[in-house]
């Protein structure tokens, strides 16, 4: 069946609902009301819990709370330890056996180590909440399970295949990424759909259907040491500095106007001794100014939008390095970060469907966010494995990363009737078979 032809039936499908939800919708809708405090008093549960990423029994104790809460609703939960990759690890829940595969995606840890003084909710006014991770992604867990609890009450939750993952190394990966990544991956290999319940650019009139990867790089540049007034003679060349420079410059002219592709030097150490702690992202060097320098690293991330965009730069990354000035020589290696969230048809197909599902509830429509508005997160792993994958259904706000962290609480009941009626009609609509022909 042809893509225009689908989104024709859709719309005919969708028609129906445009002049008042269906009776079921509105049993979730009030189920979403009624059970707004519950909600609220959860929100601010799970804040006050520090789970910054290496606070391993945080992390787990807002696994546990959130556990304990898929157990009411008939989930079947499980915590994947994180001994293997040096963290807590994920929490695990399943329901269900027909339907079509949903995978719910959120995170339990946050920046906000506990030496950080960002550690307590604060209610700042009737609207608006400050706490650590509040937004990123507390927030948008509590909007995943507030919606499934709905659809429990409104007797449809059965109904649906589902599978939850929250990982507790969201903001900082743990390593060997095979190990980290397995359960995400294994249950996107698994789906059809992928949800994943991050802020997005934090505007409720966008969600993320495409998100740029993010992976670091390392640049080793070596040079010829000898006393400064022999620079750029034919024996001597010209030092590991101009080197780096050159091959930093060529970076910029050849691909700063590439469309969504960004590549950033973070930290640069030059000199005749050099000594660059990676993990520790510092470093130190020795260099006297009547010398040559003899080795410079660089050290930076490089964001794409899709995988073809990724390794192009890449590749032409490593033409401009092997072309060195005489007596240097560099080396460039990249890490495996996050994979690109590269825009789909199916991606761009759920996204219309959450838009009429906004516009059906009377909050207008949802726009996709610009991908260099959306930072890499973990629907990056799954995203590559089911049909239709989008992302930034959680709760809103603003100052994500900060100790400004701020949630528009009017938002919560908002994303939570969202995402509950995405799910059903998901679940309903992929019975006709519409969805997926």
């Amino acid at each position: 069946m042809k893509y225009s032809v689908i989104l024709l039936l859709l719309v005919s499908l969708f028609s129906q609902a445009r002049d008042g939800l269906a009776p079921t919708e509105e049993q979730i809708v009030r189920a979403v009301d009624a059970n707004q405090q519950q909600a609220l008093l959860m929100l601010e549960r799970v804040v006050n819990i520090n789970s910054g990423t290496m606070n391993f029994p945080g992390v787990r104790q807002v696994g546990d709370v959130f556990s304990a809460e898929l157990d009411a609703l008939g989930f079947r939960t499980a915590w994947v330890d994180g001994e293997a990759f040096n963290r807590a690890g994920h929490l695990v829940a399943s329901s269900g056996n027909r339907g079509r595969r949903l995978l719910l995606i959120g995170h339990l840890d946050t920046v906000f180590e506990p030496d950080s003084k960002f550690q307590h909710y604060e209610v700042v006014d009737e609207r608006y909440a400050l706490g650590p991770g509040i937004t990123d992604m507390k927030g948008g867990d509590v909007v995943m399970i507030h919606a499934l609890r709905a659809l429990k009450e409104a007797g449809v939750l059965g109904e649906m295949q589902i599978k939850i993952v929250m990982t507790g190394d969201e903001e900082s990966r743990g390593r060997p990424h095979s190990i980290a990544n397995k359960a995400l991956i294994d249950a996107a290999a698994w789906a059809d759909y992928a949800i994943g319940f991050e802020d997005g650019d934090g505007d409720p009139t966008t969600a993320v259907v495409s998100r740029r990867g993010s992976s670091g790089w390392q640049l080793r540049v070596s040079g010829k040491p000898a006393h400064s007034s022999q620079i750029f003679q034919e024996s001597m060349g010209y030092g590991a500095v101009f080197e780096a420079a050159r091959i930093l410059d060529q970076f910029r002219i050849a691909l700063s106007d590439v469309p969504n592709l960004t590549f950033n030097p973070a930290l640069i150490i030059g000199g005749t001794d050099v000594e660059h702690d990676v993990d520790g992202s510092r470093g130190s060097a020795f260099g006297k100014k009547n010398v040559i320098a003899q080795t410079v690293t660089v050290s930076g991330d490089i964001r794409a939008l899709s995988p073809q965009q990724l390794e192009m730069a890449q590749l032409k990354m490593q033409q401009i390095v092997s072309k060195n000035l005489a007596h240097t020589s560099a080396q460039l290696t990249f890490d495996i970060g996050y994979p690109p969230m590269a825009p789909s048809p199916g991606n761009e197909k759920i996204l219309q469907l959450y838009n009429q599902v906004s516009e059906d509830l009377g909050y207008g429509a949802v726009a996709a966010v610009d991908p260099r508005r959306a930072g890499a997160a973990d629907i990056s792993f799954a995203a590559g494995f089911v049909d239709m994958a989008i992302d930034g259904l959680g709760l809103m706000g603003k100052g994500g990363h900060t100790v400004n962290e701020v949630a528009d609480l009017h938002t919560l009941p908002q994303q939570t009737k969202r995402a509950a009626l995405l799910f059903y009609r998901l679940n309903s609509f992929a019975a006709t078979g519409v969805i997926n022909d």
